[in-house]
This record gives structure tokens, C-alpha cells and sequence, in this order.
């Protein structure tokens, strides 16, 4: 493939997935992703930092997520549209459910990957609290929701990932918020 052909982000991502998957994250280099991709490195890092951020992708999920918790009710309480905000991924969780456990496979046998990925969570959580606070959410209360409900997400991700039933990613959020109200109860 040439660098003329349409979807270079998608085929950055799909050849550094593999890469990853055969022969390891720590031994794949930039140069070997740009060429199974069909692209030059300099088309690579047009679209990517390094090659880690193949895997994380940008800001695009967390700032959807908040920009939908500004568009939900008022009258909802603050977990019950931190949840609703989440379940607006389903969607585009469903559909990617073989690359999302691959993804996870690859950031799961390595360290530094698995402190990105936390990194990742902490900058939703981050945007999150101030979509809250711009909902008039006070503090602590804006952060407590913003926390727990990354948490409840995590947790969610992870269920789903391996639901044999492969039921949505909505339904484990559902199940989680659910179980995180049980366990605070009293």
C-alpha cells in the first residue's frame, strides 16, 4: 500500500496491534509498524507521539464523555449521569469488542503500558470532575462521582472484555454502578 491510500490512523493502528501481539510491545519498533502499515515513520508520527500512543489514542473518548455528561439532565443526580455518560460508548466499545481485547492483551503483559492506561483513566476521571463542577456539582462531591465512576468503568471494561455471553458494555456498567451502590449502602 502506498501513502496515498485512505485510512493511514486505521492501518497505523491495526499493524502495531499485531506487531505487538507476535512478537511483543518492547520489541516492535516504529519503523517495522510505518511498513506493515504501508506508510513512511514520518507519516506515523503525524498521527501518533510514539508508539505507545497507537494504543491510546488521543483525548477523543474522554472528551466525548464529558461532553455528553454536560448535555444530560439537570434533575439527574451526579452517578446516575456520570453512568449514562459512560453507557454512551457502547456503541463504539461493541463494535471494536476483538481489538479492545487484543489492545488490552498487549497493555496487560506490559508495565509501562498498563501506567499509560492509568494515566488515560485518571485524565477521564479529570474531565469528568469539571464537567461535573460545570453542572454545579460542589467539591468533594464532584470528584467522588468523577472517581467513582471511572472505577465503575474500569471495573465494566474489564467484566465485559470477558462476558462470553458478550453482552454490552452498557449492561456492565449497569451492573457495576449497581454493585458500587450495594457495597455503600448503610
Amino acid at each position: 500500500m502506498g501513502r496515498w491510500e485512505p485510512d493511514a490512523q486505521g492501518r497505523l493502528e491495526r499493524a502495531a496491534l499485531e506487531l505487538y501481539a507476535e512478537r511483543g510491545f518492547d520489541h516492535t519498533t516504529v519503523a517495522e509498524i510505518a511498513q506493515r502499515a504501508g506508510v513512511t515513520e514520518r507519516t506515523f508520527f503525524r498521527h501518533f507521539t510514539d508508539k505507545r500512543e497507537v494504543l491510546f489514542r488521543g483525548d477523543e473518548l474522554a472528551r466525548s464523555i464529558a461532553d455528553t455528561l454536560t448535555t444530560m439532565p439537570e434533575s439527574l443526580a451526579p452517578l446516575a449521569a456520570v453512568t449514562a455518560a459512560f453507557e454512551s460508548t457502547a456503541d463504539f466499545f461493541d463494535e471494536r469488542r476483538p481489538y479492545s481485547k487484543k489492545r488490552q492483551a498487549v497493555i496487560d503483559a506490559n508495565p509501562a503500558l498498563q501506567e499509560r492506561e492509568s494515566i488515560k483513566l485518571a485524565s477521564i476521571a479529570t474531565l469528568i470532575g469539571e464537567a461535573l463542577r460545570g453542572r454545579g456539582v460542589p467539591e468533594p462531591a464532584a470528584s467522588l462521582t468523577a472517581e467513582a465512576g471511572t472505577a465503575v468503568f474500569k471495573v465494566a471494561f474489564v467484566r465485559w472484555l470477558d462476558d462470553p455471553a458478550e453482552r454490552s458494555i452498557a449492561v456492565h456498567i449497569r451492573e457495576t454502578v449497581a454493585q458500587l451502590r450495594a457495597v455503600t449502602a448503610g
